[in-house]
């Protein structure tokens, strides 16, 4: 594995080598706190973010790998003086052994990434890919389920333009007897190429559903408009099983209620945490940690 670019690309068995270790990391992170200690790795943001590029950081941090970072890179970067994503990449691979970028266009990892002589991880390209997120979203719904085969996921919110929903299926298509429900408004509906059933209320997902994975709305990238998403609450809770995890790529606005949080399903807050584990074995993948 050169890059880490897009669920697609990730062959099974190099995701479950990666959910491997990042079990093992997560046992006993500090058996790890060297693994990296020769590297430097930038983080390089033109959209904001919170967890992906703390997580990220936190990771490259643990590893002991040192960090170089840039945020809000469309004004604090020479992309503000018109310089391409091609020639960013460029430069980075002078500065650092690899870099995380997140950038408002659908193909910006891949554009960097047929340049860069250093590995480029996507941190989020747009509505396209967010293949961190997806590993860690899989990592959560593996150490909670103990199998990623043979799941009922229902993906809601914004699934035209939210690319964590997008990203996951695909990651779990990979996986034997998959099934996926869509729930989302007009205007924001599914148009992943993977089989999926749509539904329009939450009586018609099924009340054992494996994942009830929550989006929020992409208002960034929806010119304005706005849309009436399906709000989670404690009320829609009891309709599913004991079993149903309840999953959010976070930030959250108020498609899942507050008064869910003490649900033991709800997982959104350590789905978060899972973040670093996940992120330290790409980091550790990717450039090679000793052993």
């Amino acid at each position: 594995m050169k890059h880490f670019l897009s669920t697609e690309e990730i062959s099974k068995e190099e995701l479950e080598k990666l959910l491997v270790l990042a079990f093992e990391i997560s046992k006993n992170p500090k058996k790890f706190k060297k693994a990296l200690d020769d590297k430097i790795v930038a983080t390089f943001f033109f959209e904001p973010s919170t967890r992906t590029r703390l997580s990220f950081e936190s990771a490259i941090l643990r590893v002991g790998a040192k960090v170089i970072s840039t945020e809000n890179a469309n004004t604090s970067s020479s992309a503000a003086k018109s310089e391409s994503i091609e020639d960013t990449a460029r430069m980075l691979s002078g500065y650092a052994d690899a870099f995380v970028m997140r950038n408002g266009d659908d193909d910006s990892a891949h554009r960097a990434a047929r340049v860069s002589t250093i590995p480029v991880i996507n941190g989020g390209s747009g509505s396209a890919q967010h293949p961190s997120q997806s590993l860690l979203d899989a990592f959560t719904i593996f150490k909670h389920k103990g199998r990623l085969d043979n799941l009922k996921i229902c993906v809601l919110g914004d699934l035209k333009k939210g690319r964590t929903a997008n990203s996951l299926v695909r990651l779990l298509s990979k996986f034997e007897g998959l099934q996926v429900f869509s729930f989302a408004p007009k205007g924001c509906e599914f148009n992943c190429e993977i089989p999926h059933t749509v539904v329009k209320s939450f009586d018609e997902i099924p009340h054992d559903v494996d994942v009830l994975y929550q989006t929020r709305f992409q208002r960034e990238r929806h010119d304005g408009k706005n849309a009436v998403l399906p709000i989670i609450d404690k009320k829609v809770m009891e309709r599913f099983s004991k079993d149903t995890l309840l999953l959010h790529p976070l930030p959250r606005n108020d498609e899942i209620s507050t008064d869910v949080d003490d649900d033991p399903r709800a997982l959104y807050f350590e789905q978060a945490h899972n973040g670093v584990f996940a992120r330290m074995a790409i980091l550790i993948t990717l450039l090679g940690g000793k052993k």
